[in-house]
């Protein structure tokens, strides 16, 4: 099970916990984040990130910045990436159930109110529901973004 990771300069010690979290958990890791704390971009961290994930073989991404918006915002204007910013476990499991998420991103500045790490084991355990009504709106998201793109 592969894994791709970026982060900017704000959340270069969180991606790293992420890393060795995934690496313990048995995920092979293709980590593609700055790790100085020099300034960088987010968007080229999203961009580089989702790209290699759209390439395939990935189960999912994480992606993170000073706040986790920035990145996740630049991410989510790449078709086919839904990247959530879950505040707390039960936000994150529900992503991957209910939006089915590929992505999942994180703040490095920003004060959890639990470990950040328990968050990302809620979503990586959530199982994807295949209940109609939320594929359904999964595919009414998805038109949205077509509709945007051809309009």
């Amino acid at each position: 099970m592969k894994v791709v990771v970026a982060n900017d300069h704000g959340a270069t010690a969180l991606a790293k916990k992420i890393v060795n979290h995934l690496k313990e958990r048995g995920f092979e890791v293709n980590y593609l984040g700055t790790d100085t704390e020099d300034s960088v971009d987010y968007p080229d961290y999203a961009y580089k990130a989702c790209s290699e994930y759209l390439k395939g073989g990935y189960e999912f991404g994480v992606l993170c910045c000073g706040t986790g918006i920035g990145i996740s915002m630049a991410a989510n204007k790449m078709h086919g990436i839904f990247c959530a910013l879950p505040q707390n476990s039960y936000a994150a499991e529900k992503t991957k159930e209910h939006n089915h998420s590929n992505f999942i991103a994180f703040g490095g500045r920003i004060d959890y109110p639990e470990d950040p790490l328990h968050i990302l084991d809620a979503y990586i355990d959530a199982v994807p529901l295949q209940d109609e009504k939320y594929l359904r709106r999964i595919k009414k998201t998805v038109e949205i973004e077509e509709t945007q793109k051809l309009g």
